[in-house]
């Protein structure tokens, strides 16, 4: 009998689970800053369920480019090397993906009834789909018929340069680059980008009264109308959400649809499907 170990470790969460030929069991979501490394944490995770027999073989996905043996996560301070964690971890069988990469394998094995569709279109059989998801980060990847079966392409297309259309818009990108030196689309699609959004208009309009937010806070103030502030950050979140994956829509000609991943999305709610983003997301121009 198959025995291992999957996780999706991101950023913020760490999330394990043992697999066999029958199914998941033992789900857990841990918090990365607990840990100074990911053994640590996927010791901690064994030792906590009680595994009485340590798995042999192991599968992570992980919030990071995969190209190579070592591995360092782009918001997150843990790194490892493959080769050496295998041996540490005792492991027979160790593939480590990008955690995009594992979300587009499911696309394919969604049902209706996993999906919300936002607006109108019908998907296109056998044609290119798109992934995006914003979470602590931006995550990208593509999926691409190859005549048997849908193949993953993961990407780092969470850094692409964000692109302003109106002066508002400028003037916080322009307030952001005396923080970054590149204003990428997860610097403000994501939950990071959030609190960046929230805090260049502090900057810019003078709110210096408004308390420090998390991206947690921001959310539920601009979803419970109590903050125009937050309200305006979380807007414009959505409108830049939507111009990312209509960019990426153009870029990959993904008429099998564009799928909106990573946990913000459901946690706002009627937020989320009243705000710019479908609007933004087919503003194409003469396309």
């Amino acid at each position: 009998m198959f025995y291992g170990l999957i996780a999706d470790i991101g950023a913020t969460n760490a999330r394990f689970a043992l697999v066999d030929e029958k199914g998941i069991y033992h789900p857990e979501v841990l918090q990365c800053e607990d840990f100074p490394s990911l053994k640590a944490a996927a010791d901690a995770y064994l030792d906590h369920i009680g595994a009485k027999t340590r798995p042999t073989a192991a599968v992570l996905a992980v919030a990071a480019p995969v190209s190579g043996d070592q591995v360092t996560f782009t918001n997150n301070p843990w790194s490892f090397c493959i080769p050496d964690i295998k041996t540490e971890m005792k492991l027979s069988y160790l593939s480590v993906i990008n955690d995009f990469e594992a979300v587009a394998r499911g696309i394919p094995h969604l049902s209706e009834s996993d999906i919300v569709q936002i607006g109108e279109g019908t998907p296109e059989s056998y044609a290119p789909r798109a992934v995006i998801g914003p979470g602590t980060g931006l995550g990208v990847a593509g999926l691409f018929w190859n005549g048997r079966e849908y193949m993953p392409n993961p990407c780092e297309g969470g850094h692409v340069t964000m692109a302003a259309r109106t002066q508002r818009e400028f003037d916080i990108f322009r307030t952001l680059r005396y923080k970054y030196s590149h204003v990428s689309a997860e610097r403000v699609c994501s939950g990071k980008g959030l609190v960046n959004i929230y805090n260049a208009i502090r900057i810019l309009d003078g709110r210096d009264e408004l308390p420090e937010r998390t991206a947690e806070e921001i959310g539920a103030a601009a979803c419970a109308a109590t903050c125009p502030v937050c309200v305006e950050a979380l807007s414009l979140m959505m409108r830049f959400l939507g111009r990312v994956a209509g960019d990426l829509a153009m870029t990959l000609n993904a008429l099998g649809g564009v799928y909106i991943a990573g946990g913000i999305p459901l946690k706002l709610g009627s937020f989320f499907f009243d705000s710019e983003f479908r609007k933004e997301f087919t503003a194409r121009g003469r396309y």
